[in-house]
């Protein structure tokens, strides 16, 4: 169940099917892919993150049924700049997703946690799934996130992993439920490139997937 592949310049065809749910980010590091020199790196302290919404400037409230659940493994930081990156990247996954869910590819949430450049890409991802009468289903737990800051401290970029093998889609009229195939990768490795923009959001400027790149 494929996410998009994306970047700020190009945008690479879609190969989502309906066996496949989340695939985002690319091949390549993810420091030199987003141009983060310098940066102050550091991997995300142990202890699970919140579904909770973050404060600020007119945040969305976003929500998920408790018939997809999206987790989110360690990500925390002892770093308040790190933290505030990882909060926003994870409301930007659950946008998309409770975007999908709610037959919503226009929803003000997604537009709210990405940049102009992305937002149609994520929007194309979206109708992936609405335009077949698609919706998701199942755990989805995304782990493993490590977050670089670069000396501005107004770019980021960000990777983790998620596993899929209890994903799966459901056609909404059918009801036909799918998952990946048998032979493909549960997990998919993410890089996403960030920019804080006046309001103080972390918004996506790029997002790369590549499946079969990290494991538990």
């Amino acid at each position: 169940m494929a996410r998009r592949a994306l970047t700020t310049t190009t945008a690479a065809a879609l190969t989502a099917t309906a066996a496949l749910l989340l695939t985002a980010c690319g091949g390549g590091d993810d420091k030199s892919s987003d141009g983060v020199e310098g940066a102050d790196t550091e991997s995300s302290a142990s202890a699970s993150a919140g579904a909770s919404t973050p404060s600020g400037p007119g945040r969305p409230e976003i929500t998920l049924p408790s018939s997809f659940r999206l987790t989110f493994e360690d990500w925390t930081s002892n770093n308040p700049g790190q933290q505030a990156v990882l909060d926003d990247a994870k409301e930007e996954v659950r946008a998309g997703y409770a975007a999908i869910i709610a037959d919503d590819p226009d929803s003000e949430a997604v537009a709210f946690y990405d940049t102009e450049g992305v937002h149609g890409l994520t929007k194309e991802w979206i109708k992936s799934y609405t335009d077949k009468n698609l919706t998701v289903i199942g755990d989805l737990p995304a782990f493993n996130p490590k977050v670089t800051l670069a000396e501005n401290r107004r770019g980021a970029s960000l990777s983790y992993c998620t596993d899929e093998s209890k994903a799966k889609t459901r056609h909404r009229k059918t009801g036909k439920v799918e998952g990946n195939p048998a032979d493909t990768s549960p997990y998919v490795l993410y890089a996403v490139s960030l920019a804080k923009n006046d309001q103080g959001v972390w918004q996506n400027a790029s997002v790369r997937s590549e499946r079969g790149k990290c494991s538990r």
